[in-house]
């Protein structure tokens, strides 16, 4: 073989062996797996089409900016649509409402003053001063990994989700219950990391929302 045709073959072994050095594997933490139960994929496809609901519960966050905590009047989803109905000393005497599906919100604060945007997650933060990731939210309340973007999910030893990794947050599950007969265990208390951001969901009760013609 020709000198320059084994070089040739070898520089793509040679990039390759290099690149491989760059990677950087972060060890999982202790007692964890990233490797699904065999029950995961029916768990997915079951909580993927449980989309209509109503919860209530209590929100905490604790940010930089500001920290408080509120109660939560509803969540009710309906498909894309969410409609979030708070009620804190924080946000003021009365009830905030959130409603919207990805992509857009409309926001009401105590006063009655509404607003409306395209980037849920800032304007929410301009009116409030917290960092909520309302899209993402939808689905990690559910204990699954929001589509369209990267992510890594992390087991116990007793086969539960426990952690989340995406979009810069870590999302770990701290209770799960069995709010409905005919569905998988759902998040009882979540808590949402983001380097000096904590945000934490306890849900008190979670029914199926049927909608009204």
């Amino acid at each position: 073989m020709a000198p320059v045709f084994r070089l040739w073959l070898a520089l793509p072994l040679i990039a390759l062996l290099g690149a491989c050095t760059t990677i950087q594997v972060e060890p999982l933490p202790e007692g964890m797996t990233d490797q699904p139960p065999a029950n995961w994929a029916a768990r997915t496809r079951s909580l993927s089409q449980f989309d209509h609901w109503r919860l209530m519960g209590k929100l905490a966050v604790r940010q930089p900016s500001d920290s408080g905590t509120a109660i939560i009047n509803h969540w009710i989803q309906q498909g894309e649509a969410y409609d979030l109905a708070l009620s804190s000393s924080f946000l003021g005497m009365g009830s905030t409402t959130l409603k919207g599906v990805p992509g857009f919100i409309e926001l009401t604060l105590p006063d009655g003053e509404t607003y409306r945007s395209g980037d849920p997650e800032a304007l929410v933060q301009a009116a409030t001063g917290w960092q909520l990731p309302l899209d993402n939210l939808i689905w990690w309340i559910r204990g699954l990994p929001a589509p369209g973007g990267d992510f890594r999910l992390l087991f116990d030893a007793s086969e539960q989700l426990a952690i989340i990794r995406q979009a810069g947050w870590e999302i770990r599950y701290d209770r799960w219950q069995t709010f409905l007969p005919d569905q998988p265990s759902l998040p009882a208390r979540i808590t949402a990391l983001k380097d000096d951001k904590r945000v934490r969901l306890v849900v008190s009760q979670w029914d199926r929302h049927e909608v009204t013609p």
